[in-house]
Formats: structure tokens, C-alpha cells, sequence
């Protein structure tokens, strides 16, 4: 009973969704459809000029959100785990959240030590002190930012700090190379293959860089910028639609 209860709540969330963006989407062209009438009703098109305009723009509406509503999930989704993280901050206060995560990659830097050789143990601390860097970082800006810097410097800076301490120690790991490059390579054919095709950059790319070594690195480097700002902007997307209480952080 309580499976079937959250279903339906989960259902009914997402058609409350749809049919919210879808009638937002239509209210662009057709502004009559924000205001109804006791009497009169909900406005209707008239003609067929304007039905046909009213259809094809409903029917391009759902196409979008057919594309889109995923992203929205995604947000939904990123919210929920960013807020539990904003309150452990909120608890821990800035300092509590550097110490923390120094605790963190200090663990990883000191396995470093006792596992990998001399360049090993110091690559991965050098990289674990770039991720201490990149909480204070995304901790400050989401905490005394606005949404835009929140979205612009605060997520990008997150990612960086979680991304780049493994992907380091993997270059010295072989267990952790056989987890983290054969799925860095994957990703990086999907993005050459579907993304970076404008201008013909991927070939310029493939032409340019060997997939491996310190490639890994910059890669991951590089991806941070990207990938926090895409959850930061299906949260923010998320807050549109479906606001939530105020709170201290917009993170």
C-alpha cells in the first residue's frame, strides 16, 4: 500500500510537471490562455488558422518536454543531494567543511604514500590539496554567492574537488585505472562523437591528444567546468518549478 501510495505520488508530481511547462509553453504565444473567466471559461482558439498555429505549437511544446523533462529529473534529483550537503555544511560551518574534506583526501594522500612511489604519493597530494582548495571554494560561493555565482564558480569548483584526487591516483593504481580510464575513454568517444562535432573539433582533437597518462587528468579537469554548470542549471530549473523553502544557501 505505501509502494502504490508513492507511485501515485510520483505520478501525480510528474503530470502536475508536464502539464504546468506544457501550459507555461503555450501561454508564450497564446497569453489569453493565463487568464480564465468564471463565465466565459478557458480560452479557446478560434479559426483555423489560429487552431492549426495552436496545435503545431502544443505539439511542439511536447516535444520539448520530451527532451527536457529528463533534465529536469536530473535536477530534482542533484537538489535533493545538494541540499543534504548544504545542511551538513550549514552544521560543520566553512572551516568544519575544509577540515573535513582535508580529512578525506588526506586519507587518500596517505594510502598514496604507503602504496605508490615517491611521484605517486606527491602527485596525489598535490591534486588532494587543489580538492581542499575547490571545497573552500564552492563552499564560499554558494554560501555567499547568488544563484549565478552559485551555478558559475560554486558547482564547477565542487566537481573539480571530486573528480580530480581519484582520476590522479588512478595513473598510479592499477586497480582504480581498471575502474575510472576504460570509462573516461567511453565518455570521451560519446562527447567527440555527439558533442564536440561543431567545427570539426573532434578530429582536431584526436589529431592533437593521446587518450592517456596525464590526458586522463586534464580531461577530468576539463569536464568539471561543463558538468557543474549543467547540474547547476537543472537545479536551478528544478527551483522553478517546483520551489522550495528559503534557505541560507541557493546551493
Amino acid at each position: 500500500m505505501v509502494v502504490e501510495r508513492q507511485r501515485y505520488g510520483i505520478v501525480t508530481g510528474i503530470r502536475a510537471d508536464v502539464t504546468r511547462l506544457h501550459g507555461l509553453w503555450m501561454s508564450l504565444v497564446f497569453p489569453q490562455l493565463r487568464r480564465t473567466h468564471s463565465v466565459m471559461g478557458r480560452w479557446r482558439p478560434r479559426g483555423t488558422a489560429q487552431r492549426a498555429l495552436f496545435r503545431a505549437w502544443g505539439a511542439l511544446g511536447a516535444l520539448a518536454l520530451l527532451a527536457g523533462y529528463p533534465l529536469l529529473l536530473l535536477g530534482f534529483g542533484t537538489r535533493f543531494w545538494s541540499r543534504r550537503l548544504d545542511g551538513t555544511v550549514a552544521r560543520l560551518g566553512v572551516v568544519g567543511a575544509v577540515v573535513l574534506s582535508a580529512v578525506v583526501w588526506g586519507l587518500l594522500t596517505l594510502v598514496a604514500r604507503l602504496q605508490f612511489s615517491t611521484e605517486g604519493f606527491i602527485a596525489v597530494g598535490a591534486a588532494s590539496v587543489v580538492a581542499v582548495v575547490s571545497v573552500a571554494l564552492a563552499v564560499v560561493f554558494a554560501r555567499y554567492g547568488g544563484r549565478g555565482t552559485t551555478v558559475l564558480l560554486a558547482y564547477p569548483a565542487a566537481m573539480n574537488a571530486l573528480f580530480l584526487p581519484p582520476v590522479v591516483a588512478a595513473l598510479y593504481s592499477p586497480t582504480l585505472a581498471g575502474v575510472i580510464f576504460p570509462e573516461s575513454a567511453t565518455l570521451a568517444r560519446w562527447l567527440l562523437d555527439n558533442v564536440l562535432v561543431v567545427g570539426d573539433l573532434s578530429t582536431t582533437l584526436r589529431d592533437a591528444f593521446e587518450l592517456e597518462g596525464a590526458a586522463y587528468v586534464a580531461m577530468w579537469f576539463a569536464l568539471a567546468v561543463p558538468v557543474g554548470w549543467l547540474l547547476g542549471s537543472v537545479v536551478a530549473l528544478a527551483d522553478a518549478v517546483r520551489p522550495t523553502p528559503h534557505r541560507s544557501s541557493p546551493a
